[in-house]
């Protein structure tokens, strides 16, 4: 008996889904639970498991196909059972019902065979510099024939032209004209279908620009304490703890003692209120397998660095494989994007609507500074904060930024609460 597989519910308000690539094809052999395809939303990319085992008999949508939730996209048989390692074949389409040959006309009647007019031959295509050397030379469009690609008229094709010209007129030769490098190399292009996820993330981010009054202002952070601490107690903090110490449990601590002094900034405008959040959900952007996800931390402000540390490994690791649950992507109060692991030295990053601010973090450099009255070489960071300044006033902001300045550069505050 044939089973349905059916497009899963992949979260609250989505209707339509993309299907992605399969991982069986119509004739194989699945077990249960066993990955059949990805269903990609405007969210997160799920995987549709077998629900039972058997053999996949028929495939009704295809990778890049829009499909409903709760739509048939195939069947399963779980009676089927592969047979030396060949695969069942789908039933066969309805035969096409066969054409009646037209009948001959009966003797004595002549038929009258009408020959379509031939078409107008198609106006050639001219390149604009063709074009003014044959408006120089009183060339027809008709008169010159092209040697570019399909057919195209090029400028040494109406230069060739004018000197023909010239030369039946006159028995002086015409000068040449400078002879125009052909194109070489591929010229070749691919359109790909975008993602439901990056055509959504392509649209909050409008959205956030069209919706919010965002401003980002800067501050740099001298580093050399907290990688001492780093690296005085990373090997023991590993064997305790099996993960490693990173920088961004610290910048996680340093934002939310920060966002504890500077509400606003985690708070979010809903309707005609502002709504103040008495808990700290920061989303960490990480980098997946179909870009850019953000998971949220819950309840931050109740982690140990030990605890940030294992949750953001884990989301790295899960966002690679698109195992991050949809459940994980919601919410949030504040952000955290580290474009600093790609090497980026300075960014604005974009609000995540409707929150009202984003740290982004850069990439750690040497540079020379000033201390007591020397020039010292650091290790310096530049941090930037974008904010929804329709909630977040620049006084704010800026005094935020340098709370976490403070924190990171006196990393002893975080434990002291400060």
């Amino acid at each position: 008996m044939a089973v349905e597989l059916k497009v899963p519910a992949v979260g609250e308000s989505i209707t339509e889904v993309q299907i992605g690539p399969w991982r069986k094809s119509s004739g194989d052999w699945a077990d249960r639970d066993e990955s059949l395809v990805e269903i990609e939303s405007d969210k997160a990319t799920v995987e549709l498991p077998a629900p039972v085992a058997g053999v996949i008999v028929g495939i009704l949508k295809k990778e890049g196909e829009k499909a409903e939730v709760g739509e048939v996209i195939g069947y399963m048989d779980e009676n089927a059972k592969p047979t030396d390692g060949k695969k069942a074949t789908e039933p066969a389409a309805s035969p096409a019902p066969a054409v009646k040959p037209p009948s001959a006309p009966p003797a004595g009647i002549s038929v009258e065979v009408k020959t379509a007019a031939p078409t107008s031959k198609a106006a050639p295509r001219i390149s604009p510099s063709a074009r003014r050397v044959m408006a120089e030379h009183g060339l027809d469009a008709n008169d010159v024939e092209g040697t570019g690609p399909g057919g195209r008229v090029l400028k040494e094709d109406a230069v060739v032209k004018a000197k023909e010209l010239a030369t039946r007129k006159a028995p002086e030769p015409v000068q040449p004209e400078p002879a125009v490098r052909p194109v070489s190399g591929s010229r070749d292009e691919e359109a790909v279908p975008m993602t439901p996820m990056r055509r959504r993330i392509a649209e909050r981010l409008v959205e956030a620009q069209r919706t919010g009054a965002l401003l980002t202002t800067f501050n740099e952070v001298d580093m050399s304490e907290v990688i001492a601490l780093r690296e005085e107690h990373k090997a023991a903090f590993q064997e305790r703890h099996g993960v490693k110490l990173g920088f961004m449990s610290f910048f996680v601590k340093a934002c939310v003692e920060a966002l504890k002094q500077f509400p606003k900034v985690n708070a979010e405008i809903r309707h005609s209120d502002i709504v103040y959040h008495h808990y700290y959900d920061i989303g960490i952007a990480v980098a997946g397998g179909k870009g850019l996800v953000v998971p949220v931390l819950r309840n931050a402000e109740t982690m140990s660095l030990a605890d940030i540390e294992k949750a953001i490994a884990d989301f790295g690791a899960r966002a690679q494989e698109n195992k991050i649950g949809l459940d994980e992507l919601e919410g949030g109060t504040f952000t955290i994007s580290n474009g600093g692991v790609f090497g980026s030295l300075l960014s604005t990053p974009i609000v995540n609507p409707p929150q009202s601010g984003i740290l982004g973090l850069h990439a750690i450099q040497d540079r020379p500074v000033a201390r007591n009255g020397q020039v010292v070489i650091r290790p310096m960071m530049y941090i930037a904060l974008s904010y929804d300044h329709r909630l977040v006033d620049g006084r704010e902001a800026v005094s935020f930024l340098r709370r976490v300045k403070e924190s990171i550069e006196k990393p002893a505050r975080l434990f002291l609460e400060i």
